[in-house]
């Protein structure tokens, strides 16, 4: 099924019912219209991360389902899976059979050695300062080896992760025979994980490193658009690096907005927030939410440090059950640019400021993913926190399905279930986007599509707004 110009859903499978099989019900008993597209976080066996290190791509892990499951939700939805283009589970086959035969491993060259990658076999302090780092010290883990011997492998983020080398034509094979595989299952987009990470170089910070990682992504776009399929890297930094990406036709995410759309409802001000709507991509998907925190470094000059640093504080201050500390070492958090915290609860809890947030992201460029805690308007979990002392965990509670069916029927649920109704229906939507400062906190966003015109009025200030339609010049009709 090919991408609709309609709402996402971004879910694990265990955490809408138990499993896909009760998230395949959730979806058809009460999420019909509301929602057209799922994104189902990773479902592979895995040995850590939620999913993220993944053990085979051609398995589903029997707890979350089966690829019938899979197969029943894209009959209806159109589907992103994940690719881990960065990493592959320490727990893996192919990383299991290089801990026993080393050298002599098939699968040695999808990893990255010290002994091999730096000159002397270890990086000197200027070149650790110079990685972008996940840890405070050089990415690697130490590991040791059936005969005994002991080595430095490159590893990003956790010790479950370990980083492929995609230089190699051993990884070229393995990621050429991994997205062939889930572009035929039903995909309409495979998302790119840690994308920017996968291309490591010596004298660079092995972030975004130019011109391989264009090298990387066409590889890979060129195999998945044999399917009709589409790639979306995932890369939280500067806002540029998107705006490069969809300048060669990419889809990219939009992970600005989420820390925009704070700042504009918790100031009152139109300027930084109008000033993106601008200049933003328009080939994207935006979110307010995901599984990981609402992230910071992505509005950098977006807003002035002083803005940014305002909005943080007011995160704080202003929502509900979150402190500082849930965004810390304490709480195993491994991005200190990324708060811990449910866009419901970032707004203290409040329904109108959370619809408007909605109806902001609604009327942005792009399409909108809603994280599925923030489809059903959830508090921070703090019980799931505390028992875990997982930071990200605030924001990933587990709804049973009799949680849903209550869950659904709250006022602020059912206008979000409206809104996203008219989102995905409205016409006016696949036209022209206008952006109106219309002063005292005002902000007016227009889409145009023949004589189909949608408009969101915004008073930013009070998040008092109003949502209204006009088809064929017929006058305007208030819809929300």
């Amino acid at each position: 099924m090919s991408i609709q110009n309609k709402a996402m859903l971004i879910t694990y499978a265990d955490s809408l019912g138990s499993h896909m099989g009760e998230l395949a019900d959730i979806l058809d008993q009460h999420l019909e219209g509301v929602i057209s597209g799922v994104h189902l976080l990773p479902f592979y066996p895995s040995s850590g991360d939620r999913g993220f290190a993944p053990m085979d791509y051609t398995k589903v892990d029997p707890e979350l389902g089966s690829w019938e499951d899979v197969r029943r939700i894209s009959h209806k939805f159109y589907m992103m899976y994940d690719f881990m283009i960065n990493h592959i589970s320490q727990q893996s086959a192919y990383f299991q059979d290089f801990l026993e035969k080393k050298d002599e491993s098939q699968y040695a060259d999808l990893f990255i050695r010290y002994k091999d990658f730096w000159p002397d076999g270890e990086p000197t302090d200027a070149d650790v300062d110079l990685i972008y780092k996940r840890k405070p010290r050089a990415p690697y883990v130490e590991v040791t080896f059936k005969d005994g011997t002991q080595e430095k492998v490159w590893c990003t983020f956790d010790e479950q992760q370990i980083d492929l080398d995609v230089t190699t034509e051993t990884t070229r094979r393995f990621i050429r025979d991994n997205l062939n595989f889930l572009a035929e299952q039903g995909a309409s987009v495979i998302r790119l994980d840690a994308f920017a990470y996968a291309n490591k170089k010596i004298g660079t910070n092995c972030f975004f490193v130019e011109p391989d990682i264009w090298d990387m992504l066409q590889y890979a776009a060129d195999l998945t658009e044999a399917h009709g399929v589409e790639v979306l890297p995932e890369i939280h930094e500067h806002y540029s690096i998107q705006l490069k990406i969809a300048e060669q036709g990419y889809y990219v995410y939009d992970f600005a907005l989420p820390m925009l759309v704070l700042h504009a409802l918790y100031s009152g001000q139109t300027n930084r927030l109008a000033h993106w709507l601008n200049i933003c991509p328009r080939k994207q998907f935006t979110t307010l939410d995901t599984h990981d925190g609402i992230g910071v470094v992505d509005v950098k000059d977006l807003m002035t440090d002083e803005e940014a640093e305002m909005t943080r504080e007011s995160l704080y201050s202003k929502g509900a059950n979150v402190k500082k500390i849930y965004s810390s070492e304490a709480y195993n958090n491994l991005d200190i640019y990324q708060i811990n915290c449910t866009y419901y609860s970032a707004l203290g809890n409040n329904d109108q400021a959370y619809l408007l947030a909605r109806a902001i992201q609604c009327f942005a460029p792009g399409i909108p993913q809603i994280y599925y805690v923030g489809l059903l308007a959830g508090e921070n979990d703090i019980d799931l926190l505390e028992s875990t002392k997982e930071g990200r965990n605030i924001n990933r509670h587990y709804y049973s399905k009799e949680e849903v069916a209550q869950e659904v029927q709250r006022p602020v649920v059912q206008k979000l279930f409206d809104l996203l109704r008219f989102r995905n229906t409205s016409t006016a939507f696949d036209g022209e986007i206008a952006v109106e400062e219309a002063g005292d906190n005002r902000l007016h966003i227009t889409w145009t599509n023949g004589n189909t015109v949608a408009r969101l009025e915004a008073d930013l200030k009070t998040h008092a707004f109003t949502i209204s339609e006009n088809q064929d010049g017929a006058g305007w009709n208030e819809v929300f």
